[in-house]
């Protein structure tokens, strides 16, 4: 072959001495290269040819050859063009003529690529174009696919153009940061003769070199203004952005110094300057008008947007916001593991994207949905469930620290690129994001609403303060904490009034998010300070005395304790004290700290709980060497945070704040070092009550109990909702540590980590190594003769042992009053009963043994009395004072009596007892009035109330377990003391009775009304939750309730606003003006859906119920025959008068509310099941009535249908696995799998290997909305998409006939389908 080249060389210089025509000599040549078999384009030759012309035949035929080699395709232009490069390029100051007909072998070929991808040897050229540049090295790539080498040649090129321009107007040499990629020095610098072209005139060739550089500069105007190679070149932009940004940091160089550019025609440095920012326009309005025209799914949210009015539709927007919020006031089994602020962050996140909306428009809509939640809850009924505290720490503080995640991730990010950055001009500045502007924003247009921020009675002091400090700080009269503190109501004006607003504003500045710049808003501060006492009286004892150094006396506790710290300075104050203080000073600041601070403390309040947790993990002394565990010396502290912190509100703040799984942590070891301590001793606290060991493990036990639902069976725990676990795990004490463990070794990974701490107090310091069950053998123990007898699997207790004395005398004690000559009422093999006089005395002291013995016991004990009350041994009031005697010998008794009359109750085989108030009391002197609320409550949602047994028509039966146990719950008194087990058996009761049959909750209900007349209307409200446990149908109607209320459908106007307010009401109760009314059918079911034991059908029930929504928005609520004249205006298309850009916005509220529901009700479980499982047998089905069929009115209904099932399925995944990679939930992990299910069904169907039987409109419209939101809302997730499955999917596209959508899906799927995107580019002419 080397003869062969060497000929063709000796042919070339032949020619050129003769000057054949250029044709004649291309002929000659490629006649030669057939007879020897070389394929063309050949790459031989092009090297050939070039290292031929440069530089010893650097004449005007060469050149001619070279061109016209091109032109005839027997040698392969681009690969001519990458030679050149490295040859011309370094040499143009010395051969300018060459570098001028370099670039217009570039003008001709590289801008035109189609005919370069089809060619036969396109993969050879494209390989030995990156062996002559080596683009994998720059690049950084092993796999050198042929489209990811055509990009980044394209790129490299207009690169190296760039960088020889700035350097020929020396613009480089006042930039020494900025290091040139593509421009190397000649290695041919030993020649010396004149450019051929033109001869020895100096000035013609300092004429020529200018002109070269402003041809440079024009073509790379005209590569970025090209349609297809600006195109290509952008893919860069997505794929490889730290090589985007020093080619853009160049080019803007080139644009704002070029004197050359400036005296260009048809180029201006604006169009340089401007090129990153229009190429993504253009795409994203060329994409947005396609669909458009094409397909309506994607007009809904792009039609008319949500910004730019705040109806009731755009209120609708925020719908998942307040049912998540509202779902988070249910204590009964809302203590969740993962913390609200993450899941209302990862929320808010994914709304902003799909909803397309701004920033401004997003904080907005959170502060109103949060406003909206504290409205309802004003006026709370009564019970054991969370009651202002709560909701005002969801607005002040949970939803401020959302509104901080957000900023703080933002801020971070933009840290992390300064610093990546070549120049790191913005390394040592603070780097302020777009976000904090758009709080400010939102903020003062939150002004507006003056109906939503009117504050509750009890926080309207707090109020009309802030309103005073900013009046104060306006007036150039900057007053202190100490001031505030002393302002009472009496001291304020009539006309400083102050709102919900100013809390808010105080709770941003409190956290950094907004400055006291705030203060001068119009309108926010108005008032006059003179109206303001300038003057406080003095020897008042406050936050500001302890500051001074005020020692913590019994006036100045009491002071603290019911009064919030008002910064971050004075809790870390008290926890120095709590720290290192004597033991009565820590004692104090550990009431300090639990009590207002923990409750109305919403600046603060992230603090608080951080210290609270800590501070029950004391460590261990320097010296200690004790044999017991160092805690028990410090009971009476940990007892005082133990009491501190066990109210509802409190634990749920715990909750709302994600210290749940951290608290846990630290009330294992707690529980199991007092659990194994022989309670011989006490200790006296100041009050002068004993303080046991026994007191201490039951308070830290039943606290830990109520972080879990430790009361269900383990059936139950697979259901949840947004903030539990995946279908199929237990959410348990093991749970929790896993939680624990991962959030402690993945805090301060991330931006947003990085910036969250330096908001947190320095002093915190986290510990490091992780806790697991196997550390706490007693708890561990315990916790699996918990799970047996849940699951109705215990075992008999074996005889003689222990555990067998420890039963026995335990049932001494509580059946003490029995006649003493009674037989015992143990099994026949527990040996004789002790029934001596002094029985109950024996007993408790042979009851000084660790409280773990005692709950092991326990289950025997009850089982024991259990049956003895079957059997007529023991009479129910016997058996009701006997279980009250051990729960108040041993509180965490309780635990082991809710589990094990749950198990009873499970297993059916007790008899029933007769609540006829003989033998067990009677509810019959309120179950009438019961039965009235029910039928009240539930009468919006048409759901029939069954009849309950009033006026004798049939007894009253409960489970003899669920009587037994509700009869030891009515046996506490409602003091502050009791609450503590109240709120442990409360929920337990409840969830006991709702299972079983109807109507045993509304008999447990009536029972407890009569005990506590003002918790009648939370009983009532819970027994009305159980008409939809025991019917499937119920609950669907309810369903339909929700739709048909949120939607404004179902009314004879087709302008019923609907919306939240109809969805979830404003308030219930009999305090309400007019009594007890209905129910809206949104509080309803977040009351009853985590009862539901299998909510897999829901996702059938919640589909089928958006498509009959979709069908009633179609038709717009016209008679048929109106609905059928479909026409169009200068408005759009419209039904009547029904635009369809208002259906659309219907369809997505509809689809909204049910990913909503959906993501509430199952979490990730039903999300998987739902993309696994629902959505293909739909498509795989006829769908029933809720076809349309013939005319143009059909196929919209139809194309409807698709777009809202795509916009449900999008939301229900962005709710469960965020939009983004920040979340480490477990959920989010399993997002690539779940989502390439259901994309492999995608896939599928469009290769046409799965016959569908739904309308081809709505598969359509389904499949360009699904992929189309994907990549709008969604582009990480297109990132996990296996390669071939994105291929799979754009060659689907295209058939569909969307090629736009099938080409941005390949552009932003990686650095992996860029070269396809590319040659889609290209072949399609984008």
């Amino acid at each position: 072959m080397a003869s062969l080249w060497d000929g063709i060389l000796e042919q070339t210089k032949s020619a050129q001495g003769k000057n054949t025509d250029p044709l004649l000599w291309a002929i000659h040549i490629n006649s030669t290269l057939n007879a020897a078999g070389v394929s063309l384009p050949s790459v031989k030759l092009a090297d050939c040819l070039v290292s031929y012309i440069c530089w010893d035949n650097h004449v005007p035929i060469t050149w001619k050859y070279l061109e016209k080699a091109s032109t005839i395709n027997i040698v392969p232009p681009l690969f001519v063009i990458a030679l050149l490069s490295t040859r011309v390029v370094p040499n143009r100051l010395l051969q300018p003529a060459a570098y001028r007909l370099y670039m217009l072998f570039l003008k001709r070929y590289a801008i035109s690529l189609a005919s370069h991808i089809s060619c036969p040897n396109y993969e050879k050229i494209m390989k030995s174009i990156d062996g002559v540049l080596q683009l994998s090295q720059v690049y950084g790539h092993k796999e050198c696919e042929p489209g990811v080498i055509l990009v980044e040649f394209i790129f490299s090129i207009v690169w190296q153009l760039l960088e020889a321009s700035l350097d020929d107007e020396g613009l480089l040499e006042n930039a020494p940061e900025i290091k040139p990629r593509w421009l190397t020095k000649s290695q041919h610098m030993d020649i010396d003769g004149p450019d051929c072209f033109n001869g020895k005139n100096l000035e013609q060739k300092d004429g020529l070199q200018k002109a070269n550089t402003a041809m440079a500069i024009e073509i790379i105007g005209e590569f970025l203004q090209n349609k297809i190679t600006s195109r290509i070149i952008s893919l860069v932009h997505q794929n490889m952005p730290s090589h985007w940004e020093c080619f853009i940091q160049q080019l803007q160089m080139l644009a704002t110094n070029s004197l050359v550019l400036r005296n260009l025609k048809h180029l201006s440095p604006e169009t340089l300057l401007h090129f990153p920012s229009n190429t993504h326009k253009s795409l994203s309005h060329e994409r947005k008008t396609k669909l458009e025209v094409n397909a309506i799914m994607a007009a809904g949210s792009q039609i008319s947007s949500p910004s730019h009015s705040h109806g009731d539709n755009w209120s609708s927007l925020w719908i998942p916001i307040d049912l998540i919020l509202q779902d988070a006031m249910d204590a009964e089994g809302k203590v969740t593991a993962i913390s609200a602020v993450e899941i209302i962050t990862g929320l808010v996140k994914a709304l902003q994207a799909v909803n397309g909306t701004t920033w401004h428009d997003t904080f907005l809509g959170l502060w109103i949905s949060a406003l909206r939640l504290v409205q309802r809850e004003r006026d709370p009924s009564e019970g054991p469930v969370p009651r202002l505290d709560t909701c005002m720490c969801m607005l002040l503080c949970t939803t401020t620290l959302v509104v901080a995640n957000l900023i703080e991730e933002e801020e971070g990010e933009l840290i992390e690129e300064a610093e990546r950055s070549l120049t790191n001009k913005q390394k040592d500045k603070q780097t302020l994001g777009k976000l904090r502007v758009q709080l400010v924003t939102s903020l003062k247009l939150l002004g507006e609403y003056e109906g939503l921020l009117t504050p509750p009675q009890s926080v309207i002091q707090v109020a009309n303060q802030a309103a005073a400090k900013a009046i104060m700080f306006v007036s150039g009269h900057a007053v202190g904490n100490g001031y505030l503190e002393c302002l009472s109501a009496n001291d304020l004006p009539m006309n400083c009034s102050g709102n919900l607003r100013h809390l808010i504003v105080e709770a941003c500045i409190a956290r950094n998010l907004l400055d006291t710049s705030a203060y001068f808003w119009p309108g926010y501060a108005h008032g006059r300070s003179n109206h303001i006492p300038r003057s406080i009286p003095g020897q008042i004892p406050g936050w500001s005395s302890l500051m001074k150094g005020s020692p913590l006396t019994p006036p100045l506790v009491n002071v603290l304790v019911a009064t919030p710290a008002p910064s971050l300075a004075e809790i870390e104050k008290i926890y120095e004290i709590a720290r290192n203080g004597s033991d009565e000073e820590r004692i104090s600041a550990a009431t300090i700290l639990c009590g207002a601070s923990l409750a109305r403390g919403w600046n603060v309040q992230e603090h608080t709980v951080i210290f609270i947790t800590l501070l029950l993990s004391p460590p261990v002394p320097r010296n200690y060497s004790g044999t017991e565990s160092h805690l028990i010396s410090q009971a009476p502290f940990l007892n005082a945070l133990l009491v501190g912190i066990s109210s509802v509100d409190c634990v749920q703040i715990f909750s709302l704040l994600g210290l749940v799984p951290l608290l846990a942590g630290t009330l294992m070891p707690i529980c199991e070092a007092f659990g194994a301590c022989v309670p011989n001793g006490s200790w006296t606290l100041a009050t002068g009550e004993e303080l046991s060991c026994h007191a201490v493990f039951s308070n830290a036990f039943t606290l830990l109990l109520r972080l879990w639902r430790f009361n269900h069976p383990p059936i139950e725990h697979t259901m949840g909702g947004a903030a539990t676990p995946a279908l199929g795990s237990q959410l348990g004490p093991e749970y929790l540590l896993s939680v624990r463990n991962c959030l402690l070794a993945s805090f301060g990974k991330s931006p947003r980590d990085r910036m969250r701490s330096k908001r947190l107090s320095k002093i915190v310091t986290f510990p490091a190594e992780p806790l697991f069950m196997e550390s706490y053998p007693k708890l561990n123990s315990w916790y699996r003769q918990h799970k047996e007898c849940i699951a109705s699997t215990r075992t008999g207790l074996p005889p003689g042992g222990p555990i067998h004395q420890i039963v026995e005398t335990l049932l001494s004690m509580i059946i003490r009053k029995i006649n003493r000559g009674t037989q015992s009422v143990t099994p026949s093999n527990s040996g004789s009963s002790n029934s001596s006089g002094s029985a109950f005395d024996d007993a408790l002291m042979k009851l000084r043994v660790p409280a773990w013995d005692i709950l092991e016991a326990t289950p025997f004990v009850l089982d024991a009395a259990l049956t003895a009350c079957a059997h007529g041994r023991l009479s129910p009031r016997e058996l009701a004072t006997g279980l009250k005697d051990l729960a108040d010998f041993l509180p965490a008794t309780l635990a082991t009596i809710v589990s094990y009359f749950s198990a009873e109750v499970t297993r059916g085989i007790w008899k029933p007892a007769y609540m006829n108030g003989t033998d067990w009391p009677s509810p019959a002197a309120n179950l009438s009035m019961v039965e009235q609320q029910i039928k009240k409550i539930l009468a919006a949602t048409g759901v029939d109330v069954p009849s309950l047994p009033v006026g004798g028509n049939a007894p009253t039966t409960l489970p003899l377990p669920l009587a037994a146990f509700v009869s030891l719950t009515i046996t506490y008194k409602l003091d502050k003391t009791s609450e503590r087990h109240l709120v442990l058996i409360g929920p337990a009761m409840s969830a006991l009775a709702s299972g079983c049959p109807w109507p045993c909750m509304p008999i447990v209900s009536s029972l407890w009304v009569q005990k506590v007349k003002r918790w009648s209307d939370f009983l009532v409200f819970s027994a009305s939750g159980t008409v939809f446990h025991h019917s499937r149908d119920a609950v669907v109607q309810l369903l339909k309730s929700c739709f048909t209320s949120a939607l404004g459908l179902g009314s004879a106007s087709i302008y019923n606003n609907g919306g939240v307010g109809a969805l979830l009401g404003h308030g219930f109760g009999s305090h309400f003006s007019g009594g007890m009314s209905p129910v809206a059918p949104g509080i309803l079911y977040l009351k009853v859906f985590r009862s539901l034991r299998d909510a897999m059908f829901l996702n059938e029930e919640i589909v089928s119920l958006l498509m009959l929504s979709v069908r009633d928005i179609a038709s717009s609520g016209l008679p048929k025959g109106q609905a059928e004249k479909l026409k169009r205006t200068r408005y759009g298309m419209r039904y009547g008068h029904v635009s369809l850009a208002t259906s659309m916005k219907r369809v997505e509220h509809a689809a909204l509310l049910g990913a909503s529901l959906v993501w509430i009700s199952g979490g990730s479980g039903l999300v998987q099941s739902l993309m696994k499982e629902t959505l293909p047998s739909w498509f795989l089905s006829e769908n029933g009535p809720e076809q349309e069929s013939g005319g143009e009115s059909g196929l919209v209904a139809a194309m409807l249908r698709g777009y809202a099932l795509a916009y449900f399925a999008v939301l229900c995944g962005t709710f469960t696995w965020g939009i983004d990679s920040s979340s480490a939930s477990p959920a989010s992990k399993r997002r690539p799998s779940i989502l390439g299910s259901h994309l492999e069904f995608l896939a599928s169907a469009l290769d046409g290997k799965i016959s569908l039987r739904c309308d081809w409109a709505t598969w359509h419209a389904y499949v360009s909305g699904f992929v189309c939101l994907m990549v709008r809302c969604t582009p990480l997730w297109v990132l996990e998409i296996d390669v071939d499955m994105l291929k799979r999917l754009s060659n689907g596209l295209r058939q569909l006939n969307e090629p736009d959508l099938a080409l941005r899906l390949l552009e932003i799927g990686g650095k992996r389908v860029m070269g396809a995107a590319a040659e889609m580019i290209i072949g399609k002419g984008f």
